[in-house]
């Protein structure tokens, strides 16, 4: 983390066992998404009942690039929170989610797809039933008339560009399949 992680107690002690559990569950997100910035939690009592007994609110704030992330457990009427430790549990599994949910997003964000290798036939020879390919980096690569998908070797034009698939041939590298893109078709 960037900004150290910060513990507020409110209506209670401060406790070291509880700021240990949290620095615990702290540590386990930041193994799992290394880009947090800061985490603040604050525990919370909420009333003293003689009966019933403490009920805590446990609020844990996250900040990781470019949004914050907010989980927080309160006692309702279907969770009564009287350990701090299950409070504890519940907002740090919830803000987990939300982290894993997170970093998926970014992930698609940044991913890159590969452009598949491509070109333009410079050299056609149907006679003898194969052409060559000039790379935009200069290359030239064969290919034989059995490599074309999806298209007609007798149809195939010089300067019509293509994808294609290399791997290394006798004499070089070659195309072991050859796609024709259409007009219509867009390579990065």
């Amino acid at each position: 983390m960037q900004i150290p992680l910060q513990v507020t107690f409110r209506n209670i002690g401060r406790s070291e066992a509880i700021e240990v559990k949290i620095r615990e569950r702290a540590e386990k997100l930041e193994r799992f998404y290394e880009g947090i910035v800061g985490c603040r939690v604050i525990v919370e009592e909420l009333h003293q009942h003689h009966r019933k007994g403490n009920h805590f609110h446990v609020r844990v704030d996250l900040t990781v690039p470019d949004a914050e992330l907010v989980a927080s457990r309160e006692p309702d009427e279907h969770h009564r929170y009287a350990d701090v430790y299950i409070a504890i549990r519940d907002a740090f599994d919830a803000l987990e989610r939300q982290l894993e949910d997170y970093a998926r997003r970014q992930d698609r964000r940044v991913k890159v797809h590969e452009v598949p290798p491509h070109g333009r036939i410079s050299e056609l020879y149907p006679a003898e039933g194969y052409g060559k390919i000039s790379t935009p980096d200069g290359r030239m690569i064969y290919f034989h008339r059995n490599s074309v998908v999806g298209a007609d070797f007798d149809r195939l034009q010089v300067g019509a560009e293509v994808r294609f698939s290399e791997e290394a041939g006798e004499r070089g590298p070659q195309a072991s399949t050859v796609h024709p893109i259409g007009k219509h078709h867009v390579v990065g």
